[in-house]
């Protein structure tokens, strides 16, 4: 992890690398999680994943552990070596997913403070995204608007499955519309497969970010769409990262085989769309470049859902690499699309405050 070559003032650059995905967590989630796995809580595909970097002495974990809890000197000193100028940190997978209904509700409340007690101490830094206990829709609806309202968080984490349940079924759907309603994005993030689904994944080793997260996440997604949520709530915005979670390299077929479905009426579940899976992407979601810097997915993602829905994640601290912004940095954009990849898309999309952050 070496210091990257390029500018590394905004100033002389003309924009912020904004950077939307960086993972979080207060000490006490942590703990919390620490002690779910001693009591063998949770499931497999929790075990699978936090069981690693809670209790592996590995370099890597280590490394994840320390940047995770960090919002000062560690993290800052990070941030200023890949050239990052402003982070949107976000509670780390799995979030409050795996917590009973009541200590989901406690998590959500005291994540929210104690990242909004960062922002607040650092906005040229750090913004934060809202978390909610998933599982009671009303109270979670009360937190956001409070999160957002009173706190000034940027928008809703939701690290993919809820317990083995999505964000197709109706009794999400209040929280759904509350984000349409407070204009704030929904940040669809993976986690482990859920146990009904993890075992051939977990017994090949894949389970985890090399492959599992994207079919979870992707998954997740498809479900979103094809259940109507979008006609339901036309403007309501989600992000995904990852460049998609592969959705843009499959939305030709997705189009041509859901059409399929319909008209067949194979699947009563399946029903005909306002619009085709590729327009909901165009119009629905934004993508982040996090894990995945190489310049030709980016182009092509680009060209799927339009080149005003991709900006910059590092995904920081699991994918930390500082070479990574230099190969973006390398992507054949004029200064005008440089600009809005690494700042203005986000600026957008998250509503920040462009005094506030130093934004060029």
């Amino acid at each position: 992890m070496t210091n990257i070559e390029i500018t590394t003032d905004p100033a002389e650059r003309g924009y912020l690398r904004i950077a939307t995905e960086e993972a979080w967590s207060p000490q006490e989630v942590m703990d919390e999680w620490a002690r779910m796995i001693r009591a063998d809580e949770g499931g497999q595909g929790f075990h699978s994943l936090i069981g690693h970097y809670t209790t592996s002495d590995s370099a890597r974990a280590r490394f994840v552990r320390e940047g995770l809890v960090s919002a000062d000197e560690l993290r800052l000193g990070h941030m200023a070596a890949g050239g990052v100028d402003h982070a949107i940190l976000s509670l780390t997978s799995p979030g409050t997913q795996v917590f009973s209904v009541d200590t989901a509700r406690e998590m959500a409340r005291l994540s929210n403070d104690c990242l909004a007690e960062i922002c607040r101490d650092n906005p040229q830094r750090f913004s934060g995204m809202a978390s909610v206990g998933w599982e009671d829709a009303g109270t979670a609806v009360k937190e956001l608007e409070r999160a957002v309202g009173d706190l000034g968080l940027k928008g809703l984490m939701l690290n993919s499955h809820i317990k083995g349940h999505y964000l197709d079924e109706q009794q999400f759907w209040p929280v759904l519309e509350a984000c349409e309603a407070l204009d704030v994005p929904l940040y669809l993030h993976p986690q482990t497969p859920n146990d009904d689904i993890i075992s051939t994944f977990y017994d090949a080793g894949l389970d985890g970010s090399v492959f599992g997260f994207q079919v979870e996440t992707s998954l997740h997604a498809l479900k979103m769409i094809t259940s109507g949520v979008f006609d339901r709530y036309p403007n309501l915005r989600m992000v995904l990262g990852h460049m998609g979670e592969g959705l843009p390299f499959w939305a030709y077929r997705l189009d041509y085989m859901h059409g399929g479905m319909v008209r067949s009426g194979r699947y009563e579940v399946i029903k005909k769309l306002d619009r085709t899976i590729t327009e909901y992407l165009q119009q629905n979601v934004w993508i982040t470049s996090s894990g995945m810097p190489a310049p030709e997915p980016i182009l092509f993602t680009r060209k799927v859902v339009g080149a005003d829905r991709v900006m910059y994640a590092m995904d920081y601290p699991y994918n930390y690499e500082p070479a990574e912004v230099a190969m973006q940095e390398s992507i054949p954009f004029t200064p005008a699309e440089r600009k809005a990849f690494f700042q203005d898309i986000a600026i957008d999309v998250f509503g920040l405050d462009r005094d506030a952050i130093g934004a060029v």
